[in-house]
């Protein structure tokens, strides 16, 4: 881990070989990764039938019933690093409440009426309910995992974060000189650097591998730039790979419709169609994602596409599952992972364990290349959630788009 300075070259996993691919392990050729904001298992799909949820809370010992959630809701929940720890209770899963400031909305759950489009997804493929966010803590190290199957031992995001020349809120190697994240080192020294690293990520495995990837998100002056992941990888920021893979998210769905995607892609949207709770409808969030879902099933790319979709950490929000902490970083709060194609298994629940990294294993087995970390080494892989030999599954037909002005 490096801060700031000069674009670096990443430093690849030993024993990898770059090879160029003539074809795929399983008839996928392309990955699409949509990551969403701030939301747990039980406050989306807790009342799923079959899946393991529960629409009761535990408040250090109190049981009550889960309140029914709301579309428009504009609290920010406390969902820092610590809150986490505190969330978690070594196991107990009930230190969600915050004393006298009791909000019931950190208790809430969203019925199959209030997200029709997420749970006919989960009803008509797949639905991972032993799926967890990769880190205790926020979106940057969380979305570092996403990229990388690390956080470059971040456990929080920048606490003093500035602005991107061109004006939106910045995570990444073109914030002010001020702007630092806390490093952990394994056994447990703090220091200082500007969140601008140098690891590894699965761009290089790709690029290594002649695939081709793009990251498309929100650009520097549009809010939600905090989730371009790539800003925080030097050796992509800092040089033309920048130009090269990373896309604004307003042009996904013409690039979609234009069969412009590459191999694989990761999709983040701008902060008011994310899911984030403050200042993001949940309404408006999941017609962004069926817009983009319905252009991928109604695109030449459908017949040979997976897509992930999944929420980047709790947000705040409660869940009964207790994490398994497999070393010193996580898993994370439980969240929901979708898995939508036209050979994923239709009505299925995924009962295996998973992480973010599982959706790197799944690229990196699909094409042949090696892990990065202990974490997508150990990974299962999603296999299970596909069958193969099925004939794939034509493009049903869209869902509705709605009136969020009318349902909230």
């Amino acid at each position: 881990m490096a801060g700031r300075g000069s674009a670096g070259e990443p430093q690849l996993p030993p024993g990898y070989k770059a090879r160029t691919l003539t074809g795929t392990l399983w008839p996928i050729r392309h990955v699409v990764l949509i990551i969403k904001e701030n939301r747990t298992f039980d406050h989306l799909f807790g009342a799923f039938p079959g899946a393991n949820g529960t629409s009761t809370a535990n408040d250090y010992g109190r049981i009550f019933p889960m309140s029914p959630g709301v579309l428009n809701f504009t609290k920010k929940l406390p969902h820092h690093y610590w809150d986490a720890l505190r969330d978690f209770d070594e196991g107990r899963m009930d230190g969600f409440s915050r004393g006298p400031d009791f909000d019931p909305y950190i208790f809430s759950q969203m019925s199959a009426q209030q997200i029709p489009n997420y749970w006919s997804l989960a009803q008509n493929y797949v639905l991972a309910d032993n799926f967890f966010s990769s880190a205790q803590g926020p979106s940057f190290p969380n979305h570092l995992f996403t990229i990388a199957a690390q956080s470059a031992g971040t456990h929080d995001g920048p606490p003093n974060a500035g602005k991107a020349p061109e004006g939106a809120k910045t995570y990444g190697c073109d914030g002010p000189p001020r702007e630092y994240v806390l490093v952990y080192s394994e056994d447990g020294e703090k220091t200082r650097v500007s969140p601008c690293f140098d690891i590894p990520t699965e761009g290089d495995l790709l690029t290594a591998g002649n695939i081709d990837w793009a990251y498309y998100s929100a650009t520097a002056a549009q809010n939600g730039y905090i989730w371009s992941t790539y800003n925080a990888i030097r050796h992509i920021r800092m040089t033309d790979q920048w130009k090269q893979h990373v896309k604004p998210v307003d042009n996904v769905i013409a690039d979609i419709r234009n069969d412009l995607l590459p191999a694989v892609t990761w999709i983040t949207p701008r902060y008011p169609d994310s899911d984030h709770p403050e200042g993001g409808d949940l309404c408006r969030g999941e017609n962004w994602t069926t817009s983009v879902v319905d252009a991928i099933m109604h695109s030449p790319m459908w017949k040979d596409t997976a897509i992930f979709i999944t929420w980047d950490d709790w947000g705040g929000f409660y869940d009964h599952v207790a994490p398994p902490q497999v070393d010193g970083f996580g898993f994370g709060i439980r969240v929901p992972l979708l898995v939508i194609s036209p050979y994923a298994k239709s009505g299925y629940i995924d009962n295996q364990l998973g992480e973010f990294s599982s959706m790197l294993r799944f690229v990196e087995d699909n094409w042949g290349l090696s892990q990065l970390t202990h974490r997508d080494r150990e990974a299962a892989n999603l296999a299970s959630d596909f069958d193969f030999d099925q004939p794939p599954r034509l493009s049903p037909a869209p869902l509705q788009i709605r009136d969020c002005a009318a349902v909230s």
